[in-house]
């Protein structure tokens, strides 16, 4: 199993190295150079596997030799036993064809503890074993979050030999309860650093420190957002799981349509992967905030990016540009732009590649590119979309909150309940047998303004109290440590040389 970046001037690299190096050297992201082929027999094989077990048969198709079946299931198990319960991702019908898919039991009650926890295992045991091999081998992690990207992948990293962990975060954009779980830890290779900007302006940061070739060598750079592929390999399973539970519950013909919270765009793309090694699926649903640019492209063919972000109750999407989108873009550009005379799948991959690169380009330079008639189609038989304001996002928690039973969303999950409710009628369209499947993105103790707003407004009570997971007790009120920055690349770059220097 070797791997190539998006830009086309990386290739057959091994897993362990796309793990440990994160971004491609030419700012690209790495993709598989050929999906594998799964057992013809899985449907039956795997069906009644619990989630690690079902994570250790995805994730072992992807390695190559770099991990042993063995080694997978350790890690995996390892991984996941952090969980708060065994089923990992367990899901809760909502009604009689509606159900949520929990991605939150992991310790910072996030989607992202899926896959964080296990990258930051992945790092500890790679690290280790090449130190074993000629030692002075260690990894700075650089990342940006929006809020649970921070937290998760803090707390996958935190106290793991030879590495040191650096998050960048938005300053006054990410919740009280966000907040606080990054900078309340402080284990001496956790070094949170806010900025003073948006989501996107950490991003650029961090893509920019990778851009640098002497210092990403220097400093032996690491990726933890979703621009890892490992991100995006460990969230497969849980589509998996999905899919088998709701057979498990309503019968061997159920099927899915995926309706995903969406803004880095890493989480239902882990979806487009499941679809694409084979999972059966109705559709895969985009659900956006106001900031749009997913939903946009797909009714106009044109990625473009907004002047500015809009803060909205759901802030972990408040993102400009989805950089995962990327890797969609890829493989709709060798299968949808490149010409049909062009047979050699060496070269169809070479001339997306080249296509790429040409509409990142445009996007840096231009603000937008626009996909041809026939990719914008395309992507269209893969992607449905919709759209969910602050409004409908409120109304939305206190609408499920006053049902019976009640459930509370927190407000990225209610944006995806918004969406499946808004395309009920071409959802049920697709089938007796179809029903939506809501991820379910944070815990709703995590985004408590945004949650106590829309149940108080809409006239109900709700005790928080009674719903705040034990490890948010006293939360707010514990010791903290954070480096101001201004937003500038260079200003982090000396940050983290000076803490190197400092070891």
């Amino acid at each position: 199993m070797n791997y190539r970046s998006t830009r086309g001037q990386v290739s057959g690299q091994s897993f362990e190295s796309v793990v440990l190096e994160g971004l491609a050297a030419d700012g690209g992201l790495f993709i598989p150079e050929q999906l594998p082929t799964l057992p013809a027999d899985w449907q039956t094989a795997w069906a009644e596997l619990s989630f690690p077990e079902l994570a250790t048969e995805l994730i072992a198709q992807f390695v190559g030799t770099d991990l042993s079946h063995t080694k997978v299931s350790q890690l995996v198990q390892k991984s996941y036993a952090t969980f708060d319960t065994p089923e990992v991702t367990p899901m809760v019908q909502l009604d009689a064809r509606t159900h949520v898919l929990e991605l939150f039991h992991g310790p910072t009650f996030a989607f992202k503890d899926v896959a964080l926890q296990f990258l930051g295992n992945l790092f500890e045991f790679f690290l280790e074993r090449r130190n074993a091999q000629s030692g002075g081998h260690r990894l700075t992690v650089v990342g940006a979050t929006s809020g649970d990207t921070g937290s998760a992948a803090i707390y996958g990293l935190r106290g793991k030999k030879n590495v040191e962990v650096f998050i960048l975060h938005p300053r006054g954009r990410v919740s009280a309860v966000q907040e606080a779980q990054m900078t309340t830890v402080l284990d001496e290779n956790v070094h949170n650093v806010s900025i003073e900007g948006t989501f996107d302006d950490c991003q650029d940061i961090v893509k920019e420190l990778f851009s640098r070739a002497e210092f990403r060598r220097e400093h032996s750079l690491g990726a933890v957002n979703s621009i890892n592929w490992a991100r995006i390999l460990a969230q497969i399973s849980y589509y998996f799981y999905a899919f088998f539970a709701l057979r498990r519950s309503h019968g061997a013909d159920a099927l899915p349509a995926f309706v995903v919270p969406s803004g880095n765009f890493g989480d239902i793309l882990a979806g487009f992967y499941a679809q694409s090694l084979g999972l059966p699926v109705a559709k895969l649903v985009i659900a956006t905030n106001a900031n749009d640019i997913l939903d946009r492209f797909l009714r106009t063919g044109t990625y473009e990016k907004d002047a500015s972000v809009a803060a909205t109750p759901s802030p972990a999407m408040d993102i400009l540009v989805s950089s995962n989108f990327e890797r969609f873009l890829w493989y709709l550009a060798r299968d949808h732009e490149v010409p049909s005379s062009v047979v050699d799948p060496e070269e169809r991959a070479a001339r997306a590649c080249e296509i790429l690169a040409q509409w990142m380009d445009r996007l840096k330079t231009a603000g937008s590119f626009s996909v041809s008639p026939a990719a914008l189609d395309a992507a269209r038989q893969v992607f449905w979309s919709g759209r969910c304001g602050d409004a409908e996002t409120y109304s939305t928690i206190a609408a499920h909150y006053s049902h019976e039973p009640s459930y509370l969303l927190d407000p990225h999950t209610a944006v995806g309940v918004h969406v499946a409710e808004t395309l009920r009628p071409e959802i049920q369209a697709l089938g007796a047998h179809v029903h939506s499947v809501c991820l379910s993105t944070a815990h709703p103790a995590k985004f408590s303004d945004a949650v106590l707003r829309a149940v108080n407004d809409a006239g109900h009570q709700l005790d928080f109290d009674s719903i705040l997971p034990a490890p948010f007790v006293g939360l707010l009120e514990k010791p903290r440590r954070c480096f101001e920055s201004e937003n500038s690349a260079d200003a982090v770059a000396q940050h983290i040389v000076d803490v190197a220097q400092s070891k």
